[in-house]
């Protein structure tokens, strides 16, 4: 079979493989739709996860599919189940550094146990709305380390796929205050589709005063500030943390879900005065379960998210259209039935 793996830094090939081998422990999941993650960005541009590989490694871990076998030792779990796969569960590393990549017709999920790494979903549920199940696990574990009610006066930075999957989960959670960043016209227009309130283009606007007319400003210590209570960084850009310092308000917090590729300058300084919070969030401990209740939630539209979809065959045009931040949001590769 075709699969996509990791050869080197920046060297991603599409090779010819033997179909995985299925142990007693384990399944097999017939691919049907797979995300790329800005993550996959990464390990092709370092040609691994974290450092080089020394031998070629699967990439992708976003995906949904149907149970093709399961090994004698598997229970619950059985052919033509409709499932997603949560690529951390069972001890797997799936797209991550582990062999086994999503970016193929067949993925071996070792060690496949209902509920943990397997998932079933409903017949009416897409495929494609399927497949985002990762990102917004990522996005409901950021929204889960906020502390939101309704009444929160939100602000995302970065309309990414995981930046627009807070959205949709604060939008959820009945916050209506929320404020999204992004210098990408299309990722606000998403943002606003999604149940956003105002939208912010820093390279036309001023942040803290577009924030301030939409929350509120106030004073701290005789300095100007906004009244937004929480802050979500999913841009990664460098001088994200260090501006919400300077316009935050009293005892606001901040959430990073970003990944940075290099050290942030901070001053502690203001934010002391201010008894700010600084709360990092990362993957998804806990949240796959309550991720698939609302995707089976047929009055919930993620539509917004998805920018593209690729057949398997032009997975590298898809590959390109993902590094393209200002056209795309969440990349889809589909696979035939």
């Amino acid at each position: 079979m075709q699969a996509i793996r990791i050869h080197g830094p920046s060297d991603l090939r599409c090779d010819t493989i033997d179909e995985p081998c299925l142990g007693d422990n384990d399944v097999l999941v017939k691919v049907a739709a797979a995300g790329i993650c800005g993550s996959d960005l990464t390990y092709v541009k370092v040609g691994g996860v974290g450092v080089p590989v020394t031998e070629p490694i699967g990439l992708g871990h976003e995906l949904s599919g149907v149970i093709y076998c399961v090994g004698a030792n598997v229970r619950g779990l059985s052919p033509g189940m409709r499932v997603v796969v949560n690529p951390m569960g069972s001890g797997n590393a799936i797209g991550n550094g582990m062999v086994d990549g999503a970016f193929a017709p067949l993925l071996r999920v070792c060690n496949a146990k209902l509920g943990d790494s397997i998932h079933p979903i409903p017949d009416h549920l897409s495929f494609e709305t399927a497949a985002l199940a990762e990102p917004l696990s990522v996005a409901l574990h950021a929204v889960n380390r906020a502390n939101v009610n309704p009444q929160s006066r939100a602000v995302v930075f970065g309309a990414g796929p995981i930046g627009l999957g807070i959205v949709a989960w604060l939008h959820r959670k009945g916050v209506k205050n929320i404020v999204v960043a992004d210098m990408s016209d299309q990722r606000l227009q998403r943002a606003k589709a999604l149940g956003a309130a105002a939208t912010i283009n820093p390279g036309r606007e001023n942040v803290s005063e577009a924030i301030g007319a939409a929350h509120g400003k106030g004073t701290h210590f005789g300095l100007p500030c906004v009244n937004s209570d929480v802050f979500f960084e999913a841009s990664g850009a460098r001088n994200v943390i260090p501006d919400i310092i300077n316009f935050a308000g009293f005892q606001s917090r901040v959430i990073i879900v970003a990944v940075y590729h290099e050290p942030v300058p901070v001053s502690f300084h203001s934010a002391l005065s201010k008894e700010m919070s600084f709360v990092t969030s990362m993957a998804y401990p806990n949240e796959f379960p309550d991720v698939i209740a609302m995707l089976a939630d047929k009055n919930n539209d993620l539509s917004a998210m998805i920018s593209h979809r690729f057949s398997f065959d032009a997975f590298f045009e898809a590959f390109t259209m993902a590094q393209d931040r200002e056209k795309s949001a969440k990349v889809l590769v589909t696979f035939p039935e």
